[in-house]
C-alpha cells in the first residue's frame, strides 16, 4: 500500500492510517468522529468508540439554514466530549467533506 504522504493529498500530515487509528482506540486524547451522508450507516457499524454527528442534525442552524456559527460548533465539541486538547478524527461515507 502506497505511504499517505506519497498518494499526492494537498494536506498529508493531517490525514491518519488505519494502523495509527487502530494503535489508538483507547487514547483518552483521541475522538473519533463519524459524519455520513446516509445518517442511517453509524447505526448500522462503526469504529470501536467512534461517536456520531449527523451532518443535517448536528453540523446546522435551524434557523439560520446554515452551518453553526463558532459558538454552536464549540457546544457541539463539548457535548461529544472534545476539549482544546483533544485530537479529533472525522471519517465518513462516500469521500466526504472532511
Amino acid at each position: 500500500m502506497t505511504a499517505i504522504p506519497e498518494r499526492g493529498y494537498a494536506r498529508p500530515e493531517v490525514l491518519v492510517s488505519t494502523d495509527w487509528v487502530a494503535q489508538h482506540l483507547d487514547d483518552p486524547a483521541i475522538r473519533l468522529v463519524e459524519s455520513n451522508e446516509d445518517p442511517l450507516l453509524y447505526a448500522s457499524g462503526h469504529i470501536p468508540g467512534a461517536v456520531e454527528v449527523d451532518w443535517t442534525r448536528d453540523l446546522n442552524d435551524p434557523v439560520r439554514r446554515d452551518y453553526l456559527d463558532r459558538r454552536g460548533f464549540e457546544s457541539l465539541l463539548s457535548r461529544i466530549g472534545a476539549t482544546r486538547d483533544t485530537t479529533l478524527v472525522f471519517y465518513g461515507d462516500k469521500n466526504n467533506w472532511w
